[in-house]
């Protein structure tokens, strides 16, 4: 589990820890990444994504929740979980 691993980091450490998750990654673990930043997801090849707001999950979905974040950020996702 990485917990805000990118927090704080610049463009070029953020693809430097992308490398070392992608190098990680295998079909015998998985990786639970926590971020409130959609960057460090776009370099990674990801099977599922979480929103979490309030407690709970609000949204999942595949990497095309991804787009969709950095599009609309995460206001959109929570204001379309409301209605």
């Amino acid at each position: 589990m990485l917990d805000e691993t990118d927090s704080g980091l610049d463009v070029d450490a953020v693809k430097t820890v992308s490398e070392g998750i992608r190098r990680y990654k295998t079909d015998e673990n998985a990786l639970l990444i926590i971020t409130h930043n959609a960057k460090i997801l776009e370099d990674l090849k990801v099977d599922y994504v979480h929103v979490l707001a309030g407690g709970k999950i609000i949204r999942s979905g595949g990497p095309e929740l991804i787009e969709e974040i950095s599009r609309e950020g995460f206001r959109g996702i929570e204001e379309g979980a409301s209605k």
